[in-house]
Formats: C-alpha cells, sequence, structure tokens
C-alpha cells in the first residue's frame, strides 16, 4: 500500500507541525536529549483507523507514545515508557487542541531529562 492511499488526517498534519516545532526547541535548548520522532501508519495499513507517533530518547531510553484514533478525532491517547519495553496497557487522554508544540516541547523536555 502507498502513502497516497493513506492520506494524512487533519489530527496528524497538525501534530506533525507541532512536533517539527518542538522538536527545533528541543535541539536547540538541550543538545543531549535529541529526540527522535517516528509516525508509524502501520495500524492503518492493517485496517485500524489510527496512527501511532513516538518520540524517543536513545540515551534516556525513554519512549513517549501517541496514538491518533479516527473514531475519536478531538482526543489522543498518549503513555510514557521505555524503549526497551512495550507499552503498558492503560493510556491517558488528552484533548487534540491541547497537543501545542509548547506541550510537547514540555513532555520532551521534562520525561527525557528526568
Amino acid at each position: 500500500m502507498t502513502k497516497q492511499q493513506f492520506p494524512l488526517t487533519p489530527q496528524l498534519s497538525a501534530l506533525s507541525d507541532a512536533l517539527t516545532e518542538a522538536h527545533a526547541r528541543i535541539q536547540k535548548d538541550f543538545a543531549s536529549i535529541n529526540p527522535v520522532v517516528g509516525i508509524n501508519r502501520q495500524m492503518r495499513a492493517s485496517g485500524i483507523g489510527a496512527d501511532v507517533i513516538t518520540i524517543e530518547c536513545l540515551v534516556a531510553n525513554k519512549r513517549i507514545f501517541i496514538i491518533l484514533q479516527d473514531a475519536v478525532p478531538d482526543m489522543a491517547t498518549y503513555q510514557f515508557g521505555m524503549r526497551d519495553t512495550d507499552p503498558e496497557p492503560g493510556y491517558e487522554k488528552i484533548a487534540i487542541g491541547e497537543l501545542t508544540s509548547e506541550q510537547l516541547y514540555q513532555w520532551i523536555r521534562d520525561y527525557f531529562q528526568a
């Protein structure tokens, strides 16, 4: 399947823009964090209306998962975890509108430095 079959949802597009801005700020302010951001669309390719965003810090071995589900377009679920373990059951919820570049910056800064 090609990317043309799965255009970016408005939520994923907005979150990608916010992540780009937060990532640039983090790299400028905290060179040691150097987060790696990934967007996984394999769930969508498998017929599940959802996208997964991962933000990882290789140095701290930590990961932030964010899941955007088509069935709940105004909300995202998220979880802070470790890179070398599977996500735990139970995610937190946040309104899509609250996932600003500032919120993402704070999550990355606070979680990956801790």
